[in-house]
């Protein structure tokens, strides 16, 4: 890959981050005297037509804005693994969901996103039917795999890491084939971040090693080794993880261990990715802008999720505010 390629890319993600919801924006939605009013604030973003505050209207609201983005960058990437790395969490999703409404024999259509490499009615299908040719090699492979324990433990749990453990490891893929080390750098934080929050989960749920070491994902900075011996011995996480992005929510993660709060943690561990994200702006051009801009509006739609949920379950503007990650702008 040539950073040249990227460079009228660069320049259009340079001038779309002016954009994005910004930490001041974000305020203002959550001071908005009411939820129309609030929903306003997203016309700064470009979000065009706006539809009535509910949750119906909010789902439909950032679902087309995710396939416009998705599809905008698309036309004019020069490597293709740079948007499917952010199209493959949808098909797992949807598998996780199909996987499941099967099971239970419901129909969980509802809640299938059409933003992955393969289309939903598609996927829906090839489950319904029982084959599932022309899928992506490791994605067909987790699918059937899931599929089969599910079946036979009905532990829906089991299946999901299934499917988790085959995403982290097409994620990881997808970035070496770009070539690109900064999407691999991303890659390897977002792994760091999930294993550490498996951490957190294990020690709270009174699990051992045995269980901790089945839940890790290989590929992030942080050696799995490291971990379990830190764990085992019972080093602070904080201690293992110092010198990293996620030392603070290390920290934080220590914290939840005694009883400290569970939002927090999760907060901290996302906006530890967003601190990775955030060398992208000192990168002139290239891929990295591209993703960082990519990975920014993830983080926007689940802010706008969060606030207006927030807002129309009555929430107190003070416990949404908490809730929020940082913005990347």
């Amino acid at each position: 890959m040539k950073p040249y390629d990227y460079l009228f890319l660069s320049t259009r993600v340079r001038a779309l981050e002016g954009s994005l919801l910004t930490g001041e924006r974000m305020g203002r939605m959550l001071e908005a005297p009411n939820d129309q009013e609030a929903l306003e604030v997203l016309r700064e973003c470009g979000y065009g037509s706006l539809p009535p505050p509910t949750n119906q209207g909010i789902d439909q609201l950032l679902a087309q804005q995710r396939q416009a983005v998705l599809e905008d960058v698309a036309v004019f990437a020069p490597d293709p693994e740079v948007v499917a790395l952010f199209r493959l969490r949808y098909d797992y999703h949807n598998a996780k969901v199909l996987l499941k409404a099967q099971a239970l024999g419901t129909d969980a259509s509802h809640l299938l996103l059409d933003l992955g490499r393969v289309p939903k009615g598609v996927l829906e299908e090839q489950l319904r039917g029982g084959t599932l040719a022309g899928l992506p090699a490791m994605f067909h492979a987790a699918v059937e795999e899931a599929r089969e324990v599910l079946n036979t433990t009905q532990d829906p749990q089991r299946s999901d890491f299934i499917l988790d453990r085959a995403y982290y490891q097409e994620l990881d893929q997808l970035a070496r084939d770009s070539g690109s080390s900064f999407l691999q750098g991303y890659v390897r934080c977002l792994v760091d971040a999930a294993n550490l929050r498996a951490v957190v989960r294990t020690r709270r749920m009174g699990k051992g090693d045995a269980f901790l070491r089945g839940v890790l994902f290989p590929g992030g900075d942080m050696d799995l080794r490291r971990i379990l011996a830190a764990v085992d011995s019972g080093t602070p996480l904080a201690e293992l993880y110092s010198t990293s992005f996620l030392g603070q929510a290390a920290q934080e993660a220590d914290q939840v261990l005694e009883g400290g709060s569970l939002t927090r943690f999760e907060k901290a561990c996302d906006d530890a990715v967003t601190g990775y994200l955030a060398q992208a702006k000192y990168i002139a051009f290239g891929d990295a802008p591209v993703v960082a801009y990519l990975a920014a509006k993830e983080n926007e739609f689940t802010a706008v999720r969060i606030i207006m949920s927030g807002r129309m379950a009555g929430l107190d503007t003070e416990t949404i505010r908490e809730r929020l990650r940082e913005a990347y702008v």
